[in-house]
């Protein structure tokens, strides 16, 4: 009994200490995370500098205290919000661009260097400084109206490159391969289990996407660099900004400077001394100041569900759309009184046909009661294309992914790396059909064309969704589908499209749909806080993100090869998704 009584309190009190040991962490990440109140200074300068991921929506409360054991990301919605404000704020005299390595698509990119565009309208300056551009950053650092660079930095500027990793020998080696069904001339998504070299038809479309991105991301810098977009390929060409030298001989930039210098031309474009202080605030803490002040005002409410992620079957969160999370945000619309449209705002390769289709269906139902407009960002491909073809107007930015109308399956088999190992596996089965498949036998006829039978009747539901949506006939439809990846500028010019714009487009198009002058904006899904995730994952590795430490440990070529592997045993059923991994670089 003794042992028993010891053994219980012992439990007990550890249990206890516990307690009062996650009481204090409570209290302690509190503290650590406590907001101090943000005031601008008169005079100052708005430091525009991106440190983290950009999401287009993080869908949280802001200045949670556990926030800080999650991966860190910025919100697009408040980052356009912020420069807006900031166009407006007397206190603000300009903004400096500095040291961006932008983590975030070409589309994204985009909308920011558009609000930027906005900005200058107000009268006031943008200067952009970097030791060293990327691409990606000189082409949001090209808004400015001056470019400086540091004397020993360069500017990457050569024109866009793709990527896409092929795994047959992988396959033929260790004996895992993937069992691919697809329909779709371009619907190459499978394309690298199948083979170790990139098809000419999928060469094709990758070269004139890439083509259509780089000439609206040329034809952006012609304008603001005065430099023809010639000249602009002529400079890829020649890597004319590989120099300080020749980046500012060859137009790109205005000035070879030290920071401190840059600093001065700060100090002089403000119209103060290079003794006076410089004022500056972070676009971090200009945020949380400018979250309070409202841009739309008015009883009425334009509904924004962000839907951002693969599509995966299930309940869905910040990084994966599922059914169950945006059909509640969906009906949460779609019953409120005050909500007068809704836009619906993509960013997604697509993914389960089967929850693209669920989620169709929720939007048809709203869009019976309520008018329905579609903003696409950086990507709204194949499933992501799928849940916004029924729109009453769809809006893409020219650089947005999207199409990639075809649907694929893949189902792993090990029988070869079995064999090789000695594992024999038997079957046994009470009817003709129950046992229909086996990861360790090879895959029978008859069950590959039962799965061909289900690839061809979703690829025909997904083209009569397209061609009730965009009001044209099946065979209109199949011609621009056949899973071909279009960008946003041929996109709208194919009718996939109605417009090329952002998401303030979009929710102005919905306003005038629904007849409203004054209205605010009402932003949808709320996901779990960080107290809750810290809940879930908390005897897991997960809340010190484990996906980081396997890149560490494996080094990032070989993780974005387990990622793709670990991607593709993922999807189940149906797949309407990109039809590649694309890296452009």
């Amino acid at each position: 009994m003794n042992f028993l009584r010891n053994l219980l309190a012992a439990i007990i009190g550890t249990l206890i200490a516990f307690g009062i040991m996650f009481f204090m962490f409570v209290i302690f990440v509190s503290l650590v995370n406590t907001e101090e109140s943000v005031s601008v200074k008169k005079n100052s300068v708005l430091e525009l500098q991106m440190k983290y991921p950009i999401n287009d929506y993080t869908g949280n409360n802001e200045g949670e205290p556990f926030d800080i054991l999650f991966d860190k990301a910025q919100g697009l919605d408040q980052i356009l919000h912020a420069i807006k404000v900031a166009k407006e704020d007397d206190n603000i005299k300009g903004i400096s661009i500095s040291n961006n390595y932008i983590s975030a698509g070409i589309s994204t990119t985009q909308a920011i260097r558009n609000a930027l565009s906005d900005f200058k309208e107000s009268g006031k300056f943008i200067y952009a400084f970097g030791d060293y551009y990327l691409q990606k950053d000189y082409y949001l650092a090209s808004v400015a109206d001056s470019i400086f660079l540091n004397p020993v930095g360069a500017v990457d500027f050569k024109g866009l490159s793709a990527e896409v990793l092929y795994f047959k020998d992988l396959q033929d080696k260790t004996g895992v391969k993937m069992e691919v069904i697809r329909h779709g001339k371009y619907k190459s998504a499978v394309e690298p289990f199948l083979s170790n070299e990139m098809s000419e038809d999928n060469r094709t479309q990758i070269k004139e996407l890439m083509s259509s991105i780089w000439n609206s991301i040329i034809s952006e810098i012609s304008v603001d660099r005065s430099i023809s977009e010639q000249d602009i390929n002529i400079i890829a060409d020649t890597l004319g900004g590989r120099k300080p030298e020749y980046a500012k001989a060859s137009g790109l930039l205005d000035e070879v400077v030290y920071y401190d210098e840059y600093e001065n031309r700060l100090k002089q474009a403000i119209g103060i001394s290079k003794e006076d202080k410089l004022n500056s605030i972070s676009l971090e803490d200009y945020m949380k100041m400018s979250r309070k002040k409202k841009l739309y005002s008015g009883k009425d409410k334009i509904a924004v569900i962000f839907a951002q992620g693969n599509i995966l079957y299930g309940e869905g969160g910040p990084d994966m759309i599922g059914q169950g999370i945006m059909n509640k945000a969906i009906i949460k619309a779609r019953d409120d009184k005050t909500v007068k449209a809704i836009v619906l705002r993509v960013n997604s390769p697509g993914g389960s046909a089967l929850t693209s289709d669920i989620i169709w269906r929720e939007l048809e139902i709203a869009k019976g009661k309520k008018p329905l407009v579609v903003s696409m960002g950086d990507v709204a491909a194949s499933g992501g294309y799928y849940i916004s073809a029924g729109a009453d107007q769809i809006y893409a930015e020219p650089t947005t992914i999207t199409g990639s109308i075809g649907v694929f399956g893949t189902i792993p088999n090990i029988n070869e790396l079995a064999a090789n190992i000695g594992i024999n596996a038997e079957q046994v089965g009470t009817n003709k059909n129950s046992v229909d498949y086996s990861f360790f036998e090879p895959m029978s006829d008859e069950f590959r064309a039962y799965v061909k039978e289900g690839i061809e009747s979703t690829y025909q539901t997904f083209l009569t969704k397209v061609s009730e949506g965009r009001n044209i006939t099946i065979a209109e439809a199949d011609s621009v589908a056949q899973g071909r990846v279009w960008s946003g500028a041929e996109a709208k010019k194919l009718g996939l499209v109605d417009e090329l714009g952002g998401l303030d487009d979009a929710i102005e198009a919905a306003a005038l749909l629904a007849d409203v002058d004054s209205y605010s904006v009402k932003k949808y899904p709320k996901y779990k806080s960080s107290f809750e995730r810290l809940m879930e994952d908390f005897g897991g590795a997960s809340i010190f993100n484990k996906e980081e430490l396997i890149r560490e440990e494996i080094g990032a070529e070989v993780y974005g090869i387990y990622k793709e592997v670990r991607s593709a045993m993922e999807q189940k059923g149906i797949q309407a998704r990109l039809p590649f991994t694309l890296t452009i670089k």
